[in-house]
């Protein structure tokens, strides 16, 4: 695929966009007011404000997944705010990626080809639409030293935000900001927080390929890599950052982009990119830590083994749990059940045999 590069400046604000030249998709053309057909855009687009002073290199990421837009939305209102000078960057540089994946945008659907958060890496031979995306987001990841990855749910859930490991030199995820990580996580203005998640992917990786050896089972190979759980904010602690995935509210939550606007302001503030001088910095330039929380730490996921396993119940994430009780019933009857008390997370009953059923977690007292 070949690929055409502009870069502008326009009042301050430096414009990169990547535009691939030759991309085969199945991507249907819209029809605009007129009747007139308009097929979407599938340029890669980045806009970069950098301040005169030195400072921390922030990356603001939206619509990883199509369907998921409060970010989108938040970023193109803080880059209005920036235009209209209500808010001023002073140190520091901050990139913002209002849409990640354009296709699985322009479809309006969570994934393009593939899921973009999910094995992101470099790719020197470029399958599907996502592998492109990588080849052009994480070398720009890497020129930064904080992301904030912003999202949205399908269930009715309040927002939260996902964290990452302590600090560590093992070989799965080698950390080295579990303070800075956390410190920001605390400004963000949610006040529930879940962490846990690469290394509980890759212990059901090894449940997932022992019954696989034991049933003699066929697996999609990806299924069987641990770093297959490795999306944005892997990536960006992979590369020496730190980063965090807000989980804003749910897709269809008017209140959603609101979060996602406010994380951003506090997240600039933060890391003292912005002038308090300004009416939006000088809101945000006090934000204290949040006080009260709920911290939350993943510790088993559970597969989907046959098409008719099942739920007992409806679940939705945050419902909590008590040892002993059931889950769910496998399709040879054995009973599935809490192993302690906790709560469940992203259960998904469509969930394909070989792939995640849900997840639990379990209490901490301490972010």
């Amino acid at each position: 695929m070949g690929k055409r590069v502009l870069s502008i400046t326009i009042y301050g604000a430096s414009l990169t966009i990547i535009i691939p030249t030759v991309i085969e998709t199945n991507i249907n053309p819209a029809t605009n007011e007129s009747g007139s057909t308009v097929m979407p855009t599938l340029a890669f687009k980045s806009i970069n404000y950098t301040g005169p002073k030195q400072g921390v290199r922030l990356i603001v990421t939206g619509a990883v997944h199509g369907n998921e837009t409060c970010g989108t939305k938040a970023i193109f209102r803080v880059i209005d705010d920036i235009e209209s000078q209500r808010l001023s960057i002073v140190a520091g540089s901050v990139t913002f990626v209002p849409i990640t994946n354009p296709l699985a945008y322009a479809r309006g659907e969570r994934v393009g080809d593939r899921n973009l958060n999910r094995n992101l890496y470099p790719v020197k031979a470029p399958r599907d639409f996502e592998d492109y995306i990588a080849n052009w987001l994480c070398p720009l990841l890497a020129q930064h030293e904080v992301l904030l990855d912003l999202h949205s749910t399908r269930a009715q859930n309040p927002p939260f935000a996902m964290l990452g490991p302590e600090n560590n030199a093992g070989d799965l995820q080698p950390f080295v900001h579990y303070e800075k990580e956390r410190a920001l996580a605390k400004v963000l203005g949610v006040k529930r927080f879940v962490d846990g998640w690469l290394a509980t992917y890759a212990r059901g990786v090894d449940r997932r390929v022992a019954y696989a050896a034991g049933t003699g089972k066929q697996l999609n190979p990806l299924n069987t890599d641990p770093h297959y759980g490795v999306g944005t904010t892997e990536y960006m602690r992979s590369v020496g950052g730190y980063s965090i995935t807000l989980e804003c509210g749910s897709h269809d939550d008017p209140a959603s982009p609101d979060v996602a606007y406010r994380a951003i302001l506090n997240t600039l503030a933060h890391l003292r990119l912005t002038d308090a001088s300004t009416p939006l910095g000088a809101s945000t330039e006090n934000s204290a830590p949040v006080a009260e929380f709920e911290a939350l730490q993943m510790y088993e996921v559970h597969d989907k083994n046959h098409a008719d396993d099942r739920f007992v119940r409806t679940w939705a994430s945050f419902d909590p749990l008590k040892k002993g009780d059931l889950i769910g019933i496998r399709h040879d009857g054995v009973n599935v059940v809490a192993d302690a008390d906790g709560c469940i997370l992203f259960p998904d009953a469509k969930a394909e045999p070989g792939n995640e059923w849900f997840y639990v977690a379990k209490t901490l007292d301490h972010i």
